[in-house]
């Protein structure tokens, strides 16, 4: 089969609604990566809070960002992926431009020259709102376009398609940065989402599927999440895996900042950071996973994350844009070893009946990531500045990347013997 008959192949084993819903959502990361990497400079360098504040508000809009899609989804199979994409990307758009404006000339006379956390905290919970539609209506048109010999391949052409808007995003952030300026990136943003509504309203056809009928209550999602919180064993892997993502979005919180501060302040860092993060994973993801294919479950687990801890002793030894690089390379290799068999072991400790129920919360490590590692970062890097001690930093990461792997390789042992005894 030559090349242009295998395309041909995959275009025709999908409904045409899976590659509009892709589309959008490639369109919608590019927006997200392409705000959060010039984040934390916006508001230290243009709105004027400290490196600490900073990291609250990342906190509280990352974490709300992964938090809310358990109940969103709710709302999305009641309302339609349809109606729920509209709602999205008009609040994204909205969202996205108010938090962009505060940094703008012209508004200075709207929001005045005093702090304006608050407001800030105002406009970040609604963006977040907005964008807890996108996941569960993209990854539930993905489910109802796809048939089960295909459903693998979308997921896959899903992810890949995340990360070219993630490796994107950044790059058009930086040239827009450099042009005009920060807030400048989040009109790009809002604009991208204001696009994706118009492809949504002229092109998006609901799918319905019978097996995506039954629709829980929030009621009932609220009564889950006790469940899934009774679970010791499943959520002691969720905090433990929780520090795995407090490391990875250091890239975002402490990088810039050191990049900026301490490296070169005119330096696109954007570009660094999504080339060697989002570039590793699009040319590297089908090799690793050939590679590692036969590794256990919870070995593979733990390999990704020991790997992944390497960024930081790569730049803790001797930071420099090319051990930044290298060392978020290093990163992405861990993450391309472990993610997809993440997923695979929540199925497979999930008790009997609950594996969708578990899957549910399969984002909830990096809701934890995002709420507590934010403001640690943002704080751990103001007063390690402070200090006059900048390598504080990487001491501290490398502590948590360590400690999480080791905390990982003392669960499996302890699984393994329970599971062991179990068997006799």
């Amino acid at each position: 089969m030559d090349i242009r008959a295998s395309i041909q192949k995959v275009r025709s084993d999908f409904h045409p609604t899976f590659w509009v819903a892709n589309g959008m959502e490639l369109f919608e990361r590019l927006a997200y990566y392409g705000q959060q990497i010039v984040f934390m400079i916006y508001m230290r360098n243009k709105l004027g809070f400290t490196e600490a504040e900073a990291g609250q508000l990342s906190g509280i809009f990352g974490g709300l960002i992964y938090l809310l899609p358990i109940l969103g989804g709710t709302l999305a199979d009641k309302w339609g992926f349809r109606r729920s994409f509209n709602i999205a990307f008009s609040i994204l758009a909205l969202g996205y431009f108010l938090i962009g404006s505060m940094g703008m000339t012209a508004f200075a006379g709207i929001y005045g020259t005093e702090s304006q956390y608050w407001l800030l905290v105002v406009f970040l919970v609604l963006t977040a709102f907005g964008g807890s539609f996108i996941k569960p209506s993209v990854l539930g048109t993905v489910a109802v376009t796809s048939t089960p010999e295909t459903k693998s391949l979308g997921y896959a052409i899903y992810y890949w398609l995340v990360n070219v808007g993630a490796m994107i995003g950044p790059t058009i952030a930086y040239f827009v940065r450099d042009s005009f300026g920060n807030e400048f990136v989040f009109l790009v943003s809002s604009v991208s989402c204001l696009a994706m509504l118009i492809v949504n309203l002229m092109l998006y056809k609901e799918v319905r599927s019978e097996k995506t009928e039954v629709v829980e209550s929030l009621g009932k999602k609220i009564k889950n999440l006790f469940v899934v919180l009774g679970n010791v064993k499943f959520m002691i892997f969720l905090l433990i895996y929780s520090l795995y993502w407090i490391i990875f979005w250091q890239e975002f919180i402490i990088i810039p900042y050191y990049i900026n501060d301490y490296i070169d302040p005119q330096y696109p860092y954007e570009i660094l950071q999504s080339w060697a993060g989002a570039g590793a994973i699009i040319l590297l993801q089908i090799p690793i996973n050939r590679l590692t294919k036969n590794i256990k479950t919870p070995n593979a687990i733990l390999l990704g994350f020991a790997t992944s801890s390497l960024i930081w002793i790569i730049i803790g030894i001797y930071p420099s844009l090319f051990t930044i690089g290298a060392g978020i390379v290093a990163f992405a290799i861990g993450e391309m070893a472990q993610a997809p068999r993440y997923y695979e072991y929540i199925s497979e400790i999930a008790p009997p009946g609950q594996q969708g129920l578990f899957q549910g919360y399969a984002f909830l490590p990096i809701a934890i990531a995002r709420f507590v590692g934010d403001p640690i970062g943002g704080w751990l890097y103001q007063t390690s500045k402070a200090a006059g001690k900048p390598e504080n930093v990487w001491i501290a990461l490398i502590g948590i990347g360590v400690g999480g792997t080791l905390l990982m390789w003392i669960y499996n042992v302890v699984v393994r013997r329970q599971e062991a005894r179990k068997a006799v």
